[in-house]
């Protein structure tokens, strides 16, 4: 099964990855990890390109860079993890993309996105979409705390630019519902964990056809 946990920073995706995380490998399940850009040595040096607030990188490039990294990732680390049976879950994917640098960049629409997509992924598609939804002056206001003046290229884009990546997210939850399940990122940590949890398990492991229970 794939999962991906998708909104702006400081929504709190980390923390309910860890504890979705634990709480499957507890049931015994093998579960692989990997955060966007990253997860491989190409993919980590491509983060380090993009988020270094002394770079000025052309928006289509920085979608060309994005998308190269999560290239490298599909075929490194999670095709190979879901031909095994493990479950994979990742800190966003490609509706990343489509909301921050289709929609925040005003580089294209959501259907011309996924075509672009599916390029990149060679189809893939998560099985299952959190978006964790916040309002932008919390996640501002979260990311302050948390890096003070030592913001990255990305946290240093202003409000409108936020505005319109959320809502991005919010079309992409109404385009795709079978798929995108949208989730109030200012409930309680634990609230939040089992509405996920309670929501994993009414769904069936289409690729190894099992089911998680627990």
């Amino acid at each position: 099964m794939f999962i991906t946990f998708e909104g702006i920073d400081g929504s709190g995706k980390s923390t309910q990855i860890k504890l979705l995380k634990e709480r499957l490998e507890k049931l015994g399940k093998r579960v692989e990890v990997y955060r966007e850009p990253g997860g491989t040595p190409v993919s980590e040096r491509i983060r380090t390109l993009l988020l270094d607030p002394s770079e000025e990188i052309e928006p289509f490039a920085e979608l060309l860079l994005f998308s190269a990294a999560r290239s490298q990732l599909v075929a490194g680390k999670i095709r190979p993890a879901l031909e095994e049976g493990h479950i994979v879950i990742c800190d966003r994917f490609f509706d990343s993309t489509t909301a921050y640098q289709g929609a925040g960049r005003n580089l294209g629409g959501i259907d011309w996105m996924m075509r672009f997509h599916d390029k990149v992924t060679g189809g893939l598609i998560p099985e299952r979409t959190y978006w964790l939804s916040i309002p932008v002056e919390l996640a501002l206001e979260r990311r302050h705390e948390r890096s003070g003046e030592n913001q990255d290229r990305m946290e240093k884009t202003g409000s409108v630019f936020f505005n319109r990546v959320v809502e991005a997210y919010s079309e992409l939850e109404h385009r795709y519902p079978e798929r995108f399940l949208k989730l109030d990122g200012t409930q309680p940590i634990l609230s939040l964990h089992k509405q996920i949890w309670d929501d994993l398990l009414t769904r069936q492991e289409k690729s190894v056809g099992t089911r998680v229970t627990g």
